[in-house]
Parts: structure tokens; sequence; C-alpha cells
């Protein structure tokens, strides 16, 4: 799961960074196998933002295919390293520090946006203004591919709570389809299962 850009714990005093101070569950190496498959299958194209990129392994996949990618977190420490990672590999990727909430800012339309573990973390007027934000920066036709937590993960995740397949309906209304919403996974480190997840796919219309 990508470090998320706006997490739930900012308000009790929880730096981005501090996130990073160790190996977080969600840095596995590797892209999430939901997304390499939706990258090999095609469902990828064009100008792609990957919105709390963590350390970079989506953009750099997305970079891999072709593709002109970007990736914004506000972990420094994960940016860092998603540069280092990229000038290893000597690709085209791009990464920036950078807040979700404030995507207009960028000045810039994608045709492909991905988001791993950051709207399960949202809640609130933060959602609204997120989805604004994404409305803003993807282009009509446009597609939004996202990994959250489900409902049906047991346990709790401090205040990250997993989400019911109706929250999507309610949250993405006036100027979206949604397109799928299908049970998946997001692979982490501290469990050979993974996290219950939903894989949601939406147009900007």
């Amino acid at each position: 799961m990508a470090g998320p850009l706006h997490h739930p714990d900012a308000a009790e005093g929880v730096e981005p960074d501090d996130l990073y101070a160790g190996p977080p569950p969600w840095d596995i190496g590797r892209p999430q196998p939901a997304f390499l498959a939706l990258a090999k299958a095609g469902a990828f194209r064009g100008r792609v933002l990957d919105v709390g990129c963590g350390t970079g392994e989506h953009v750099l996949m997305c970079a891999d295919l072709g593709l002109e990618a970007t990736g914004v977190d506000l972990a420094s420490k994960a940016v860092h390293t998603a540069e280092l990672k990229a000038r290893e590999q000597r690709g085209t990727a791009r990464f920036l520090r950078w807040n979700a909430l404030e995507l207009t800012d960028l000045r810039e339309t994608f045709d492909t946006v991905l988001d791993c573990g950051l709207f399960h973390a949202l809640g609130g007027a933060d959602r609204s203004t997120y989805i604004d934000n994404l409305r803003a920066v993807i282009k009509p036709g446009g597609r939004y591919f996202m990994l959250c937590f489900s409902d049906r993960q047991p346990g709790e995740w401090g205040r990250v709570h997993g989400l019911k397949s109706t929250e999507f309906e309610d949250a993405f209304t006036g100027g979206w389809r949604i397109d799928s919403i299908e049970p998946s996974t997001i692979d982490i480190t501290t469990d050979p299962d993974g996290i219950r997840a939903w894989l949601v796919a939406l147009t900007r219309i």
C-alpha cells in the first residue's frame, strides 16, 4: 500500500515522514498484484498520476511501460527513496512532495490516476475535497483506479476503517461513472494473507 498523503493520525501529531521511520508494512518493494494485472492488461494509459505514491513502485511500473508517470506524496523520505529508485532504473518517472488535497495546484491533467491506500484514510470534508481535486485533474474520459480497505477485513487498523461498497456510490456522484467494484487484496509485509480490499474503477465523465 502506498504511503498516504493525508494520514488519519496527522491531527494527533504524526508527521508523514514518521510513517517511514522504519519500513512500513505497505512498502512491499513491488507493485500491488491488482495494479500490476491492470497494467499488463493495458488499463493504464496516457499521463499517469499516482496519489500517495510512497516509494514509487506503481510509478516505476508505469514508466517501464513507456507511460509518462508522476507520483506525489507528502512523506519526503518516501519521495527521496522513490527518486533513488528512478535513477537506478533510468526511467522517466517523476516524483513530487505534494498534498493530495491540493492536486489542482499542480495545474496539470492526467489520463489515469492511481490510489493505493489513501482514499480509505480520508473522511468528511477531506474526502470531499480530495474527490473535487481528482475531478479537476482527471481529463474527461480518464480513469481512476483505487485499492482501499474493505469492511470485510477483520480487526482494527488505527483510525483507518474498511469501506462498504455502497460508500463509493455515495462519494462519487456528479461527474463520475463507477465502472466496477471488485473484491481484491492489498499485499503487506506483516501478513501473508494481505488485507481484504476493494478494487474500484471509475471514469471521469
